[in-house]
């Protein structure tokens, strides 16, 4: 059984890897795209922008509408849109085509990570739910940070066209695996939608939702252009940045793994210490940019921090908010990432307009100290029925 429960988890942290990579991984070939579509790096940079534009308005509505069906036949539906996505960008010459190959699947992006988080936490006891989770948040996390090397590498290493198959081969793998390996999931008790609604009511929830946007703008108003910032202000060299970078991504992935340790013992603490030693990192960041060393040493602690953050404490203070309605909780859950993602990187590139890019770490360090005020403002609303999500 355990080992059954094992496999079940890795195809869904491998299921996301396919999402997060068709979403992410399309970064490393604009360039590409440019060329090949012959439009301006800005048009191209639409698969980017609209994409996660989606996101953010079907992320509490798409899973809500198929919280009361099997959850396998919805992932099996979900995995099959973003295959049929990925074979028409591979095929089409026409970047309107491409446009629209790529905003299908991002309505049924929400859909699919709200699931598996659900049945992730659903596979195993209530204590250990934190634990599952965190495995499947590894899959995001390796989405995110070696979704964009890989497509760039096979583009650069093989082509253009291999890249794009990439993202169809793992969604199409993943189908097979789903269809084959995972159980069917049916929903024993369905609520109506306006039950799942009703949650909206408890101000705790939107406490919750705005922290997450505060916490994910903390971290991608700088992490949007640390790149410039290792190369402007800490002057690394292009393989350095691109090391760096690797380093980060490569600690975002401990980070889920030991916020998920934390969360199912020390919740309400975790809570609390994680954008406190965020801040903590920037502020010494701050001073020790110029040093490519010590920014190194840094980044990885960072990495670990929002690793942690921006998956399994984000996902944990909207879904604890709302246990009786996870998939509508997970749905916000996305949707209030993509905003905080969205407002951190217009602020940072405000602050580099501005006062230059040595700045662009204030926007994390001012997100960071609303964050604390909400946070407290949602302690003082979940007392004492529930002491900050513990």
């Amino acid at each position: 059984m355990a080992q059954r429960n094992h496999l079940f988890i890795f195809i869904l942290s491998v299921g996301v890897f396919g999402i997060l990579n068709t979403e992410m991984g399309v970064i490393g070939l604009l360039p590409t795209i440019s060329e090949q579509f012959n439009v301006s790096i800005s048009k191209a940079g639409w698969l980017v922008s609209l994409f996660a534009l989606t996101i953010a308005i079907s992320g509490p509505t798409m899973p809500l509408l198929f919280s009361g069906m099997n959850r396998k036949k919805v992932m099996l539906l979900v995995l099959g849109v973003f295959v049929a996505g990925n074979l028409i960008s591979l095929f089409t010459t026409h970047f309107s085509v491409l446009l629209i190959a790529r905003i299908m699947p991002a309505l049924f992006h929400p859909v699919y990570c709200s699931l598996a988080f659900t049945a992730a936490a659903s596979s195993v006891s209530k204590e250990e739910a934190p634990k599952a989770v965190a495995k499947v948040f590894i899959g995001v996390s390796a989405g995110m940070v070696a979704g964009v090397p890989i497509a760039s590498y096979i583009n650069h290493a093989v082509s253009f066209d291999m890249a794009m198959a990439f993202f169809a081969i793992v969604n199409a793998l993943v189908f097979v695996a789903t269809l084959l390996f995972v159980p069917s999931m049916p929903v024993k008790e369905k609520q109506s939608y306006g039950a799942q609604f009703s949650v909206l009511k408890r101000p705790v929830l939107w406490f919750s939702i705005l922290t997450v946007i505060l916490i994910n703008s903390a971290i991608f108003g700088v992490y949007s252009y640390f790149a410039e910032y290792l190369k402007t202000v800490t002057q690394m060299s292009p393989n350095t940045v691109s090391v760096t970078l690797f380093i980060f991504g490569g600690a975002n992935i401990i980070g889920n793994l030991v916020a998920g340790k934390l969360l199912t013992h020390h919740a309400a603490k975790s809570i609390l210490l994680f954008p406190l030693l965020l801040g903590i990192v920037y502020i010494l960041v701050l001073f020790a940019g110029p040093l490519a060393v010590p920014t190194a040493v840094l980044t990885f602690f960072w990495g670990i921090l929002a690793g942690g953050l921006m998956a399994n404490i984000n996902q944990y203070l909207i879904a604890s908010s709302a246990p009786e309605a996870p998939e509508f909780a997970n749905g916000l859950f996305i949707s209030a990432c993509n905003i905080g993602t969205t407002l951190g990187a217009a602020a940072g590139g405000l602050f580099i307009a501005e006062w230059g890019t040595s700045y662009v770490l204030l926007v994390g360090l001012l997100s960071l100290l609303f964050c604390f005020a909400v946070l407290f403002l949602r302690k003082h609303w979940s007392a004492p029925a529930r002491q900050l999500a513990g």
